[in-house]
């Protein structure tokens, strides 16, 4: 194995241990100087840099419990990850897609959630608490105040209306 591919094996190895542990610090020392991160719940920004960072992934967390990665593909600069959790009371899957540099650091994320109700559940508790982070605790009740309705519909809708598309499903 070469020198690289084995180093992107270590910082891919590190990466998945840190976040398993919830270890901020660990994970940020997997990151390159000009890392980013594609939010799974929104398109109007990126993450840059690894103290944006770090402000994140002390958001998410503290909302994603119980981290345990159960699938890893991909070799050399490119890895996929894929893991279980809960946020709060709702089961919560997250696949990574992580693009490392030539120094085996990670300078791209990718994060794709599911199912719908937990990443409403994750709009509310990381997005809420990214706000508080940053000072602003008006946001902060706003974006837990705006995302709570999302919330309800989409959980009610998961939990009473999706099941009866069931292919065998009854109308009643």
């Amino acid at each position: 194995m070469s020198e690289t591919l084995h180093s992107a094996a270590a910082t891919v190895a590190s990466w998945r241990a840190a976040a398993e542990r919830g270890d901020v610090g660990a994970a940020v020392a997997c990151l390159s100087r000009d890392v980013v991160l594609s939010s799974p719940l929104t398109e109007q920004f990126r993450f840059e840099g690894p103290d944006q960072l770090r402000d994140f992934l002390t958001s998410a967390f503290a909302a994603v419990e119980g981290i345990r990665f159960h699938t890893q593909t991909g070799e050399g600069g490119a890895y996929g990850l894929f893991y279980r959790a809960r946020v709060g009371s709702q089961p919560f899957e997250e696949a990574q897609l992580l693009r490392l540099d030539d120094e085996a650091h990670i300078r791209e994320i990718t994060l794709f959630g599911r199912p719908m109700p937990a990443l409403t559940a994750l709009m509310i508790s990381a997005g809420s608490e990214l706000a508080r982070r940053q000072g602003r605790r008006g946001l902060a009740a706003l974006m837990r105040a705006s995302a709570a309705p999302v919330h309800a519909m989409v959980t009610f809708g998961d939990r009473r209306v999706v099941p009866l598309t069931r292919p065998a499903a009854q109308w009643t």
